[in-house]
């Protein structure tokens, strides 16, 4: 037996699986599509530029958590480890500023070089909305609603909590960042040897350290809300009004932040107790300045990125498989007709199984196990008639049904 295993943070999915998978995709892209976000897709790897440029030279995904290569041409490319900067890359390449808003659905796999554990992957597949050319809060509105009712359909909204933040303006946010380096520059000796890394180079990302010692001093740290001048404040109220207004529950955390310095105004995730340590669930926020350090003109964007597996993990049950029906010839001579006939209920839209080998004891038994719903006996004598027989694989009733008439009789199976 082989002893090859994928590789590891990779995992197949298996049909259960892939009914997960799928439950959660197909529901978010008709959600998504019901407030115009309509579904695009970029390439699973881009110029590693595209990547450096958005994240950072100096952040965790590019400097340890990127799987990049250099092609046989010599070209620098990265596997995506998020979607926004592919869309934002997108936008300028196609020339798709002059048809803004733009509202974009995406759904696919992003690769980062992390330790694998519960709803953590290296390859991982995300689900992702970008509204970009609405600088309103009522964009910030919309995608947040967006997402609730994702979650809602899927059934697991009522077990996650929204946790809310503003970055505010560009302004707000350099009197915050000054007052965060001069508070933490005070404490450098308690803080964590990455904690005192990011201080140099991007402080706003110490308040998301999970070291003890980082977060005693952390509890103590100044907060966004304190810096905030008045457009800023103006901006966040509009966004809390707008969502009191739809009825979606949400909690302030001071806490949540963006790092890079595109970000601004609203931060948002939704977060469980269900997935351990992996607690959010779907995450987002504005980045006005994405665009624009990009290289494009500057445009306004707000999106938010949610795990696929994560969510799966959390559906009540695994969606039924659809029930096929069960082609079975009774002799040769109905071995070729049933080809046929599976044919013709397929082109009528049934999922049709037709078993490859023997007696009929046998091939009842495997439409069985496969969960089929009825089965569809063709033997010599009914071929003599014109007929079939179709028995109930749950009841057990058996009927004969002439063969002209049989997709009609089978509705009741679609």
């Amino acid at each position: 037996m082989s002893d090859l295993q994928p590789v590891r943070g990779t995992h197949d999915l298996l049909p259960e699986d892939m009914r997960r998978h799928r439950r959660v995709v197909e529901t978010a892209r008709a959600v998504a599509e019901r407030y115009g976000y309509l579904e695009m897709a970029t390439p699973i790897f881009e110029f590693s530029e595209v990547f450096k440029r958005t994240l950072g030279d100096t952040s965790d995904i590019v400097t340890k958590e990127m799987y990049s290569l250099t092609d046989k041409g010599g070209e620098a490319l990265t596997l995506r480890p998020e979607a926004t900067a592919g869309i934002a890359r997108a936008l300028i390449s196609g020339g798709l500023s002059q048809h803004l808003p733009l509202k974009c659905f995406c759904a696919g796999p992003m690769f980062r070089y992390e330790r694998p554990q519960k709803g953590r992957l290296r390859q991982f597949h995300q689900i992702d909305i970008e509204l970009l050319g609405v600088a309103q809060p009522a964009g910030d509105v919309e995608v947040i609603a967006c997402g609730a009712a994702i979650l809602r359909e899927l059934g697991v909204f009522e077990r996650t909590s929204l946790e809310l933040n503003t970055l505010g303006d560009g302004e707000s946010r350099a009197a915050y960042r000054a007052a965060l380096v001069g508070y933490f520059a005070a404490h450098r000796d308690r803080l964590s040897v990455e904690s005192r890394e990011r201080l140099e180079r991007n402080p706003l990302r110490i308040l998301d350290s999970k070291d003890p010692a980082d977060r005693a001093v952390i509890m103590d740290a100044p907060r966004f809300g304190e810096y905030l001048n008045q457009q800023s404040q103006d901006f966040f109220a509009a966004v809390t009004e707008g969502l009191d207004a739809l009825g979606i529950a949400y909690q302030r955390n001071p806490l949540l932040v963006r790092g890079l310095d595109y970000y601004c105004h609203t931060a948002f995730e939704f977060v469980t107790t269900e997935l351990g340590a992996q607690g959010t669930v779907m995450g987002g926020g504005r980045y006005d300045g994405l665009v624009e350090i990009m290289g494009g003109p500057a445009t306004p964007g707000i999106g938010w990125a949610a795990g696929i597996e994560r969510i799966a993990m959390m559906l009540a049950e695994t969606p039924p498989a659809r029930r096929a029906l069960a082609v079975v010839p009774v002799g040769h001579g109905a071995e070729k007709p049933a080809v046929i006939l599976a044919e013709r209920l397929r082109r009528a839209g049934y999922a049709v199984e037709l078993g490859y080998g023997g007696n009929l004891g046998k091939r009842l038994k495997r439409a069985d196990k496969l969960g089929a719903a009825a089965a569809i006996i063709l033997g010599e004598n009914e071929l003599a008639k014109a007929v079939a027989s179709l028995r109930d694989l749950d009841s057990g009733e058996q009927t004969t049904v002439p063969l002209a008439d049989l997709e009609e009789r089978l509705a009741r199976y679609r």
